[in-house]
């Protein structure tokens, strides 16, 4: 097998296109022919040595995997060769095979392509989980996204609108604007304004916000919580827009408005059967075409180092997505 490998955690040019044996399964574990894998922004901080849990090396980054089954070990009842499945790991998928628990291959619809089932795989159950579990959104609530270019953010204009919201969408770039708009936004507000709370007073029905589902948490933050309605959410799912600002503590009392971590690896271990059903259902949608599947950035194994890189990148077109089965 071929394998994206790291010895040290610093930089992309820390790890180097290597071949090792190629495993075989043992009790209970079946082995993947990796077709895709996504990265995330969180991949490009675990390589740069930037996150907070740091793996043991050497390491391969990259957990949103999907692929078929080409191996199976003893005792393997529940998957069989010729599966297509997803699995999301704490790395691994930069590689062209990965072993893995037979329980933690789930299998996916007919008509969904690898390639857009890693891409989904995290994002959209991350915006579901936050906007609906978290946020409790409802038909008709006025919904603003941030970074609404990026995966994460695009989908959740996509979920928020088939839920019946009145999105807007912030993006920083003409290009990612109008795809927010074809996604399914009412409108869209430059992040670069200088004033965007009084475009949301200009633009928004009533001038304010009932839920911001927030990747960014960036300059805007405090404006952005000052525009909430009363009741409003605030919904914090990362950190990409620079130093975590912070927030007067009075203001959720005056404004009687919550601030919400979105914690995706809490729901998915506190309450696994939900996250599995959720996710399921998630696939079907995009399947049927009920949901878009990601734009993505595609690339072949021989330029990993370029997908890491793009994960950090602003204003990217699109989900990192690696195909280690394509030719270079």
């Amino acid at each position: 097998m071929r394998c994206w490998q790291g010895d040290a955690l610093g930089s992309p040019d820390d790890f180097t296109l290597v071949r090792r044996p190629l495993p075989e399964p043992q009790a209970g574990e079946v082995r993947i022919a990796i077709e895709a894998v996504g990265l995330g922004y969180v991949d490009g901080l675990i390589v740069h040595g930037r996150y907070q849990i740091r793996p043991p090396l050497p390491y391969i980054p990259g957990g949103e995997i999907a692929g078929v089954i080409d191996a199976v070990g003893p005792g393997v009842s529940g998957r069989r060769l010729g599966e297509r499945v997803a699995v999301w790991r704490m790395g691994g998928g930069l590689a062209t095979h990965v072993i893995v628990p037979e329980a933690e291959a789930e299998c996916l619809p007919a008509g969904l392509d690898l390639a857009d089932a890693a891409a989904m795989l995290v994002d959209y159950q991350t915006v579901h989980y936050g906007l609906i579990r978290r946020g409790g959104l409802m038909a008709g609530e006025r919904v603003l996204v941030t970074g609404a270019s990026g995966g994460v953010g695009a989908a959740a204009v996509q979920v928020a609108a088939r839920a019946g919201a009145d999105v807007t969408a912030m993006a920083s770039t003409d290009d990612g604007r109008a795809r927010a708009l074809a996604l399914g936004a009412a409108r869209t507000i430059d992040a670069t304004d200088p004033d965007i709370r009084a475009r949301i007073r200009e633009t928004v029905p009533g001038g304010v916000i009932d839920i911001v589902f927030d990747p960014v948490a960036g300059p805007a933050f405090e404006l952005l919580f000052r525009s909430l309605a009363k009741d409003g959410r605030h919904l914090i799912v990362g950190f990409v827009g620079g130093p975590i600002p912070s927030l007067p503590v009075n203001l959720p009392l005056l404004k009687s408005a919550a601030l919400v971590g979105v914690e995706i690896r809490h729901f998915l271990t506190a309450h696994a059967e939900q996250a599995a059903a959720d996710r399921a259902a998630l696939f079907r949608r995009v399947a049927a075409g009920d949901l878009a599947p990601p734009a993505q950035m595609r690339f072949p194994l021989a330029r990993a180092r370029d997908a890491l890189a793009a994960t950090l990148a602003r204003g990217k077109a699109g989900k990192i997505v690696v195909q280690p089965q394509r030719a270079d």
